[in-house]
């Protein structure tokens, strides 16, 4: 792996020298556009919508449109005034409960490795999160964008996780939903009943991303001279409209199984 982030953890006076790298991976295929007549790459232009005419790269100006069809052009200049302050440091601000981190939240992880093999601080950091299940809250500049994270262990790891800001994240508000439906005990104790029996440990292993695999099988097979079957998708059984019987029969099918 190639670090993408080389600086420093910081918590209290305390300072441990490390790298990040990327803990995700993509695992969709690499598709290009073509035209299907004789399947030459598509090229795109940039058109000027009232003269139809390309525009040279170097002509393109950025611009924010403020009020109707007025735009203010925004500079490399401007960019530069208003980018954070470049710093090479993670300083944990706080730390807080884990679990109090809503999933919605979270973007995208990295894995924080110590400069020298044997840090000790690295170490203690390490196992302080373990025992008191809390995670580091710290800002960090990546790529010139001031980013919101959370360091926490994984493993023998710790790892960077960026969140989103709170003006992030819509406000449900405007969802239509019913929050007056009252739930009578019955369907309550046969609900949860049926979420116990479908507990397990959270075990990502077990799940697989399939169809980027079907995929590539259909496209060996195609240029192979090979037609794919199309599966035909079956239509659900009209279930029965009553919420208690359609709980009683989610768990008999679950003993079945």
């Amino acid at each position: 792996m190639r670090s993408i982030w080389k600086g420093t953890i910081g918590f209290g006076l305390v300072s441990i020298p490390m790298k990040l790298y990327s803990a995700v991976q993509t695992s969709s295929l690499d598709l290009d556009m073509l035209d299907g007549r004789d399947h030459a790459h598509i090229k795109f232009q940039r058109i000027n919508e009232n003269t139809r005419k390309e525009v040279p790269y170097d002509k393109i100006v950025k611009g924010y449109l403020y009020k109707d069809d007025s735009y203010v052009i925004v500079e490399e200049s401007d960019f530069v005034a208003a980018a954070p302050e470049k710093t090479k440091t993670i300083e944990i601000e706080s730390f807080v409960d884990i679990a109090s981190v809503n999933p919605m939240f979270y973007e995208t992880s990295y894995y924080a490795e110590p400069e020298a093999k044997s840090n000790k601080a690295y170490a203690l950091l390490l196992q302080v999160l373990k025992k008191s299940k809390k995670a580091g809250l710290a800002r960090f500049v990546l790529r010139n964008t001031e980013s919101l994270c959370i360091v926490h262990p994984v493993g023998a790891a710790l790892v960077v996780t960026r969140i989103r800001f709170q003006q992030q994240i819509r406000d449900a508000g405007d969802l239509k939903i019913d929050d007056k439906i009252t739930i009578n005990k019955k369907e309550l104790d046969m609900g949860l009943a049926l979420v116990n029996q479908y507990a397990e440990d959270f075990d990502v292993s077990k799940y697989e991303d399939t169809y980027q695999k079907k995929l590539l099988k259909l496209i060996e097979a195609k240029a192979k001279g090979k037609r794919p079957t199309i599966k035909k998708l079956k239509p659900r059984k009209d279930k029965e409209d009553d919420l208690y019987s359609q709980l009683m029969g989610s768990l008999n099918a679950k003993k079945g199984a």
